[in-house]
């Protein structure tokens, strides 16, 4: 007697269910991700610029609005970069890529005390924001 083997239709269907409600619950977990790792991406990039920018202000009085001025590139594939080197200025990064981020911006501003902080626009959801920025 031969015995038939195989999966079964109704199997089958079990395992389309399994990966279907696997599929749903790890989209969203990954798309924050990736949201999270560019904004974060973003930061260390406009982040480089902050010593230069501390010399430029401070030993050598420069005010600039260019950011090669700094050493940053002002287009990358995450960013576009803007600055104002004044005592309490800023470097920003306006983000591209994602559209959940698009055109929204990332900003490290310059303290009168000369301290740094991180700063979000109001568009970026508290979830995505990299540690330690507003």
């Amino acid at each position: 007697m031969r015995r038939d083997s195989g999966f079964t239709l109704i199997e089958l269907m079990i395992v389309v269910a399994v990966l279907g409600i696997l599929v749903a619950i790890a989209i969203p977990i990954y798309q924050r991700f990736t949201i999270k790792a560019l904004l974060t991406s973003a930061l260390n990039e406009i982040n480089s610029g902050r010593s230069t920018f501390e010399n430029a202000l401070l030993s050598e009085s420069i005010v600039s609005s260019d950011p090669a001025d700094i050493g940053l590139h002002a287009n990358t594939e995450r960013c576009t970069v803007a600055i104002d080197t004044s005592p309490t200025g800023y470097i920003r990064c306006t983000l591209g890529g994602h559209p959940a981020i698009a055109g929204e911006s990332i900003t490290l501003r310059r303290q009168a005390d000369g301290a740094w902080r991180c700063e979000t626009s109001a568009g970026i959801d508290l979830a995505y924001r990299p540690n330690h920025c507003q």
